[in-house]
């Protein structure tokens, strides 16, 4: 496809028109000139395509049969590059089977709270895993011809009010925590398409952003496909195609076209931008019209079973006392929860799949031998039934070990609003209570998007953390319970002991027209860690039903520029009697930062495979922004000269091995001197030291009484010491040498002098 002369070829009034939806789902046609429509779905866990005439954007009709495979929440704590691209190639595959040119996702924006409604689609609260694990997924999309949609850009985190209101984020904060996911997946794997979120960001909404949209995303990420909005996030149509906004969905009914061909009419749109759009819009429709396969049809029943296993790899062991886990067929048990039988594996609004089949754990259950039901509690009420409650109570007595399935029902969280507290249903929390009173051997199973309290967790042995892990997630907890499965999931974001210990308790929601990110980079593990404060559960948490042990780490130099690579390995070794999979976390401290930093960062993740006795070394390259932080003064990343600790650990609150590396920076911050500027930070310069030493020890000096004098009481000998001196002194502005000294015209020329001299050499 030639675009750049189709789009010449093109009257105003086609161009308008392509840079909006056909519908909800379908980019326009210009037939006269061999252009065809093409389709988009939503994902990112499994497609909701719908049919033409019943289209609707959040689902309520219906859609297409297709897998539900386990969502963002779930696939994150897998930290595992490989599965995401395998689930990014069953995708691809489907896509292009169902003839869909873009998927809606991944979703990658920042767990900043346990109470966002769409937790359940984004992946973690470190925005390194949540870039590292996206770019995997795009990758393998992307080469079966099939675009991803990267979303939602940017600071989308929270429902309440999201089409209106500002995230209010500094600088440096956006770029750390909430661009360093995008820019990862955008810099790595080239997404075809990014979607820009509702909101404004620092008073801007995104569809205008020119910003974050050009010179952000563009210029500086090197972006190459085209902008489109999340449905209805367009404001002002003409200023969002000058800032960068290609697509619009859905369409307007040509309102906004009209719009954009009157500004090229009256000139206050250059018609080169509405060009330089379409142009954009063509080339990615062509990578996918270019390359459509004749296959009409995929395999939903292997497809299915795939999704089990990636199920089986999502799962997070939190609790396992005295072994409890795995589970012996020959034990009698009973499984207690309504989600045992109805599985709660996706969350609600846009994402919601149109399932092949569901696979319950108590439909499988029959397999593993003696395993009564007993209903428990209904998902449809968050009433306390004491018939149901009897009844589980007495199957709890009668049975070795009672297994709850509980959770978070659908009303609780999803696509459009909040949830208003991290609670279980407390119908719920009183059955568990119930169960484990009877039955000392009592293990629960969560079925949910995002952290939750629990309160019961010192009254049961066991707890798995089944996420939302899609249609075939009840075989896959059965297949954990009983060890068919060594659990290797990893918590990738923190379960706080309660809600009000998140760092953005006080400020989520925010008023009316903003939310501030008052705690700015201290989100998730960043704030617990850093507060050494008590969690339920870490970042990077989880269970095996064997064991690893660390040893041999070693980095490549002991000191580098921030211009070099530096290598890091780790050996690893299964010293357990069973198969299983280890997640190697590598952390980055800066404990000499001036500063505020984290206490540590995850910098590197891998995930392997060994065999019991089996040995595996562990290999990361880390480059400069494993050290750096973003610095406001220079608009850059910027690495500190110092010392470091490269820390590997099984999560960020078990570090198991550490080394110390001195690393330099090969940036010179720009710094000026003046007379309100403080000795101590004068001093922390090498020149500085040398011009003021002199006059530092004089004034030092001046504040000491002299131990001789007759005039000097005891007590003022003793409230004045050199430490006392010393510090007054560093705090100092160089302007009240004037105030302890001569005050000469002469001394004032000198002090200018070091001024200037400092100066000069910055």
């Amino acid at each position: 496809m030639d675009v750049k002369k189709i789009v010449s070829q093109m009257t105003l009034e086609e161009k308008a028109g392509l840079c909006s939806g056909l519908d909800f789902w379908h980019t326009k046609s210009v037939e006269r000139l061999g252009v065809p429509s093409v389709m988009v779905s939503d994902g990112p866990h499994g497609l909701r395509k719908q049919k033409d005439e019943i289209a609707d954007h959040l689902g309520v009709n219906d859609s297409i049969k297709a897998v539900c495979f386990p969502t963002g929440c779930a696939t994150a704590a897998s930290f595992d590059r490989n599965l995401l691209s395998r689930l990014g190639a069953v995708l691809s595959e489907e896509c292009q089977a169902e003839k869909l040119g873009v998927i809606l996702g991944p979703a990658i924006n920042i767990k900043r709270s346990p109470l966002c409604g769409r937790n359940f689609e984004y992946l973690s609260e470190d925005p390194y895993l949540a870039g590292e694990l996206a770019a995997s997924y795009t990758t393998a999309v992307q080469e079966k011809h099939v675009g991803v949609s990267l979303k939602h850009f940017a600071a989308n985190n929270q429902e309440h009010r999201r089409m209106s209101s500002s995230s209010d984020v500094d600088e440096r904060t956006l770029r750390e925590i909430y661009l360093t996911p995008f820019e990862i997946a955008v810099k790595k794997a080239k997404p075809w398409t990014v979607m820009c979120s509702y909101n404004r960001i620092n008073d801007v909404f995104s569809a205008e952003n020119k910003w974050l949209l050009t010179d952000v995303l563009r210029k500086e990420w090197g972006f190459d496909g085209y902008v489109m909005t999340d449905w209805g996030a367009v404001v002002d149509r003409v200023k969002g195609l000058k800032a960068g906004l290609d697509l619009e969905m859905p369409g307007s009914d040509g309102v906004n076209d009209k719009k954009i061909v009157e500004a090229v009419k009256d000139k206050t749109l250059d018609e080169h931008i509405l060009d330089q759009a379409c142009e954009r819009i063509l080339e990615i429709n062509a990578r996918y019209l270019e390359n459509v396969t004749s296959e009409s049809t995929w395999d939903k029943a292997a497809h299915h079973q795939l999704s089990e296993q990636f199920a089986e790899e999502c799962m997070v062991l939190l609790k396992n006392d005295n072994n409890i886990l795995p589970l012996d067929t020959s034990m009698k048990v009973a499984f207690i929860g309504e989600f045992a039988e109805k599985p709660r594996f996706q969350g609600g609004g846009s994402s919601h799949i149109n399932c092949t089949q569901i696979t319950s754990a108590l439909s499988v259950a029959a397999e593993y031998g003696d395993i009564k039901y007993a209903r428990g509690f209904s998902i449809e009420d968050d009433e306390m039934s004491f018939v149901l409650m009897h009844e589980a109570v007495e199957a709890a007595k009668k049975a070795q070990v009672a297994v709850v399935f509980a959770g978070l029902p659908d009303s609780y969280e999803s696509e459009g609003y909040d949830r208003t507290h991290m609670r279980l249903p407390e119908c719920q929390n009183r059955l568990i209570e119930a169960v484990a009173a009877v039955n000392p051997n009592t293990i629960v199973v969560l079925h949910n998007g995002s952290p939750v309290e629990m309160p019961w967790i010192q009254s049961v042995r066991g707890v798995l953390e089944a996420y939302l892990s899609g249609q075939a997630s009840g075989q896959a907890v059965v297949r954990i319970l009983y060890g068919d499965v060594n659990p290797s999931g990893r918590l990738a974001e923190t379960f706080p002991l309660k809600l009000e210990d998140n760092p953005s308790y006080l400020f989520f929601g925010g008023n009316k027209e903003r939310t501030e990110y008052r705690e700015g980079v201290f989100v998730g593990y960043r704030y617990y860690d850093k507060k050494k404060m008590d969690v339920l559960f870490p970042f990077g948490y989880g269970l095996s039903y064997t064991t690893f042990e660390y040893d041999n780490l070693l980095v490549s130099t002991d000191e580098a520029d921030d211009t070099d690579t530096i290598t890091v390995s780790v050996d690893v070794t299964n010293t357990g009697s069973r198969a299983g999979k280890e997640v190697v976390q590598l952390y980055v401290s800066d404990p000499e930062s001036t500063e505020i930093r984290p206490l540590r960062e995850l910098r590197g993740f891998e995930k392997i495979f060994l065999e019991p006795g089996e040995k595996k070394t562990v290999k990361f390259l880390l480059d400069k922004r494993a050290f750096a932080y973003y610095e406001t003064k220079i608009h850059d990343w910027y690495v500190e000269s110092g010392e470091f600790i490269i820390q590997i650990g099984r999560s960020s609150r078990d570090i198991l091995l550490e080394k110390k590396v001195i690393v330099h920076s090969s940036v010179r911050l720009p710094v000026h001197y003046d007379m309100n500027s403080i000795f101590m930070d004068i001093l922390s310069e090498e020149k500085g030291r040398v011009l003021l030493d002199e006059y530092m020890q004089s004034l030092i000096t001046t504040f000491i009484p002299p131990e001789d004098s007759d005039n000097t009481s005891a007590s003022a000998k003793e409230a004045i010491s050199t430490d006392m001196s010393t510090a007054m002194t560093n705090y100092m502005p160089l302007r009240a040498i004037f105030s302890f000294s001569d005050g000469s015209s002469a001394l004032a020329e000198k002090l200018q002098g070091v001024l200037d001299k400092l100066n000069d050499e910055q």
